[in-house]
């Protein structure tokens, strides 16, 4: 595989939540869909960004290496279907001893051979060809949107994970502030129990204060190596060696809000427009529709001409002495009565395109309610960033009177 070079480190910036060029997305997919190869063993950087960690997740993410691969499969499946559209060639050899009382040439002859070379194409079929090669190219068709909705999904889960780290790393620095401030506070309240105006019950409630102000750093620290270790597994990162274990790289970028309008109805419309999870599924019942076409070629008959050359035995063992000659021909077959095996496949697959367009149907519903979450989020998250602007404004006022 090819190994993967991580970037000089990026001076410190700002970090937006706007995602990459679509095109740069499916450019690096389609780059690395023909070389899934195990994750490369390679040091942990010393400083990452969402730039870099996004680029490294197209590479190893482990979801998006299984979805090309499923699109090779499916190619495979569109290349073995097709070869029905085109002749087909064999060759075959046959030899057989046996004793002189039972055989039927003449002369007598304990041995027969026969080599034959020869090639057929289907003629008819009942329309099972073709539509057996649509449904596996809608397939295809599927597999890559499948892919590309597997690329939006590991490219969310690596960006959310890396602003978690971002988050754990803040929350870690306002426990060591409170802390700070606490032990600043306990040596106010020791220097004046020292000078005799305060009790000591105000001294031993500072003391509790500040141990308890160690728990939530610890467990924003926790919190911290564990956001580290979620960004590792969205990424894909698989390397386990010794210099490599308890290193935590440097998370480069901060925390910003910047304002953002959104229409829901427009949400509505690009999700139907643009989401390859619903184009998939609608990829996928055109195919069952031809799955339906495939299993109804089986009422009429199949039609094939074949021809080729053939080599048997002569009246000697010599091949100088051996028949040969060509033969071409047509030959047919009807399965008149199956015992309704037919109609039971017929069944099967209209059955699966109904349990297709009920997915489909299933999926437009959830989406539209995908939208709607991420829009009332969205609301709710907005009017927590102006709420918290104030609560800071209040605070910083309140820090200038303390002092």
């Amino acid at each position: 595989g090819r190994r993967y070079r991580h970037p000089q480190p990026f001076s410190r910036m700002k970090m937006s939540l706007h995602t990459l060029p679509l095109t740069l997305v499916l450019s690096v997919a389609t780059a690395a869909m023909m070389t899934a190869q195990p994750a490369p063993q390679i040091p942990v950087p010393d400083s990452l960004d969402l730039k870099t960690a996004i680029g490294f997740g197209l590479e190893n993410n482990f979801a998006i290496r299984q979805a090309r691969e499923r699109i090779k499969q499916q190619e495979g499946v569109v290349i073995e279907v097709s070869a029905r559209e085109i002749p087909n060639v064999a060759a075959t050899g046959y030899y057989q001893g046996n004793s002189l009382a039972i055989t039927s040439q003449s002369p007598a002859s304990d041995r027969y051979w026969t080599i034959s070379l020869t090639a057929s194409q289907v003629l008819y079929a009942g329309d099972g060809v073709r539509s057996a090669v649509k449904s596996s190219q809608l397939a295809r068709e599927a597999a890559v949107l499948d892919l590309q909705s597997t690329i939006n999904d590991a490219l969310l889960l690596v960006r959310t994970s890396f602003y978690n780290v971002l988050l754990a790393r803040e929350k870690i620095t306002v426990q060591e502030q409170n802390l700070e401030l606490l032990q600043q506070q306990l040596k106010t309240t020791t220097d004046r129990y020292d000078a005799g105006t305060v009790s000591s019950f105000e001294k031993l409630r500072a003391e509790v204060s500040v141990a308890n102000a160690k728990v939530p750093l610890i467990t924003a620290r926790n919190d911290y190596r564990l956001a580290i270790e979620t960004l590792r597994q969205a990424l894909g990162f698989t390397t386990n060696r010794e210099d490599s274990i308890s290193k935590i790289p440097n998370i480069i970028g901060t925390l910003d809000y910047t304002p953002v309008t959104f229409d829901l109805q427009a949400a509505f419309d690009a999700a139907h427009a643009n989401r390859p999870d619903l184009q998939r599924l609608a990829k996928l019942a055109s195919s069952r529709e031809e799955s339906v076409n495939t299993a109804k070629a089986n009422y009429f008959p199949t039609v094939s001409a074949f021809g080729g050359w053939q080599l048997r035995k002569g009246p000697t063992y010599n091949f100088n002495d051996s028949s040969d000659g060509w033969l071409v021909g047509v030959q047919s077959q009807w399965n008149i009565f199956d015992g309704r095996a037919t109609a039971g496949r017929v069944m099967q697959a209209r059955s699966v395109l109904e349990q297709t367009r009920l997915t489909l149907s299933e999926a437009q519903l959830a989406a539209e309610v995908e939208v709607r979450r991420a829009y009332s989020n969205w609301q709710q998250a907005t009017e927590l960033a102006d709420a918290s602007k104030k609560v800071t404004g209040q605070a910083e006022g309140s820090v200038r009177l303390a002092n």
